[in-house]
């Protein structure tokens, strides 16, 4: 069986961008995540020892966000995809999607975004 546990909207300050003024100004970005895994057991006692603490995934997102300066959104949802995957060992599947909002395109565009969808068998 396969549950699906979603964090939306978690928004963070960071200097991802081509960009020299992205990289040295910065940037709102907003980060969604959905976790496929199986929860049944945790709902079933009412534990939170068998599911995933949606709160340390924050936590970890928020600071895989941070640590580092990407020149795309793309590598930074690969990023967090990935070491999500390695992290919880519960987690059968993950998607992704960051969004870089009012984006420097030269006109009015409200934000870009990405998507990276992984399963845990892809993992290299």
């Amino acid at each position: 069986m396969l549950n699906v546990i979603k964090i939306r909207k978690a928004t963070f300050y960071g200097y991802h961008g081509v960009r020299s003024e992205e990289q040295s100004v910065g940037g709102k970005f907003e980060a969604d995540v959905d976790i496929y895994t199986d929860f049944s057991q945790a709902a079933k006692e009412d534990s939170l020892g068998k599911t995933i603490d949606y709160h340390k995934v924050y936590s970890f997102v928020y600071h895989l966000a941070l640590e580092q300066k990407y020149y795309l959104i793309e590598s930074l949802a690969m990023k967090i995809a990935n070491e999500l995957l390695k992290e919880f060992k519960s987690i059968q599947k993950v998607a992704v999607r960051i969004r870089k909002n009012n984006p420097p395109l030269g006109g009015v565009v409200d934000h870009v975004e990405v998507e990276v969808i992984k399963e845990r068998n892809e993992l290299a």
